[in-house]
């Protein structure tokens, strides 16, 4: 079992910046794919972005690429998520997930633990 534990959520301005991040306790010894999603109110979850396990392949849904940047710090076991240029669209509330599957994926099915989700709001 590992704990996720989200931060870093709040209102901001569009075209402002947040950055995210997601804590992990519990069984860290073993490396997992991380990744972020959201969900806006009356909307399925939606993949954000994904990290390998080294951190070093990453992979971004279209809204994203360009604008936020997903990376991880394996020794303090953290997950981050900076978020640049935002829009009111961005609005929703972020989850960190962990896959035991090595492989990166957007599915939210493939992954197998997830925070509580950090509440992100983007004023026009």
């Amino acid at each position: 079992q590992v704990q996720l534990v989200e931060s870093g959520g709040g209102l901001v301005q569009a075209g402002g910046s947040l950055r995210l991040s997601c804590a992990a306790s519990g069984r860290t010894r073993n490396k997992y794919t991380m990744g972020w999603f959201r969900q806006a109110p009356g909307k399925e979850r939606d993949f954000v972005a994904a990290i390998s396990r080294s951190g070093g392949i990453t992979y971004y849904a279209d809204s994203a690429q360009g604008r936020f940047t997903i990376s991880r710090d394996n020794a303090k076991n953290t997950l981050y998520l900076q978020m640049n240029s935002l829009k009111p669209d961005d609005t929703a509330v972020y989850y960190c997930a962990a896959a035991l599957d090595p492989s990166i994926s957007a599915n939210y099915y493939e992954y197998n633990y997830w925070g509580q989700g950090t509440q992100v709001t983007v004023s026009s």
